[in-house]
């Protein structure tokens, strides 16, 4: 019997003592092949099960990205061809005031229930009052556009400027298919 004092040495034989076990060894491979030295494969490198799931992460992450970049770019598409066709109409209009063609500009931009408010002669008189003539440029500061419910808005604030005299102007443009002016504001600037 051994010592409980002194620890157990391979050598000695023990009657009680099982013997070492051999080191496991890993089984046998065909020539040209070799074990994984895990059973998950090498350290730090992800089962292919992971990679699958990384893919379709991925793949889902760059859906997203690219659905956000093409809203994008329809949203400010839409935005941008309402804003110049707002800025289109408001030029039209302007021009044609400017030039003296403003029973024009009655008939074709003036909404039927503005013309109701406001008669032709009296428009015509309002804006000859204002001695426009072709040194008149516009200039426009504001403009914004909105859609609610089908039916689309347009505001444009801007400056008409005259050798050195200056008009305040202020269109509203609405409708749902053809856009036409409920508002408007040509007045000397004080």
């Amino acid at each position: 019997m051994s010592n409980p004092e002194e620890p157990y040495q391979p050598g000695h034989a023990d009657a009680g003592a099982r013997p070492a076990a051999p080191p496991r060894q890993p089984p046998a491979q065909p020539p040209g092949q070799y074990a994984d030295p895990t059973p998950f494969g090498l350290p730090g490198q992800p089962l292919a099960k992971d990679r699958k799931k990384l893919w379709i992460i991925l793949g889902i992450v760059g859906g997203v990205v690219l659905l956000a970049v093409v809203g994008i770019i329809v949203l400010f598409n839409v935005l941008g061809g309402a804003t110049n066709h707002a800025r289109g109409l408001a030029d039209g209009f302007t021009k044609l005031v400017i030039a003296g063609d403003s029973s024009q500009a009655y008939d074709d931009y003036l909404d039927p229930a503005l013309q109701e408010q406001l008669s032709k002669e009296d428009f015509i008189a309002g804006v000859e009052s204002l001695e426009m003539d072709e040194t008149c440029e516009p200039a426009y500061n504001d403009l914004k556009v909105s859609s609610e419910n089908g039916n689309n808005a347009a505001d444009i604030a801007g400056v008409i400027t005259c050798d050195g005299r200056q008009v305040d102007l202020a269109y509203r443009f609405e409708g749902t298919d053809e856009l036409k002016m409920t508002n408007i504001k040509l007045r000397p600037k004080a």
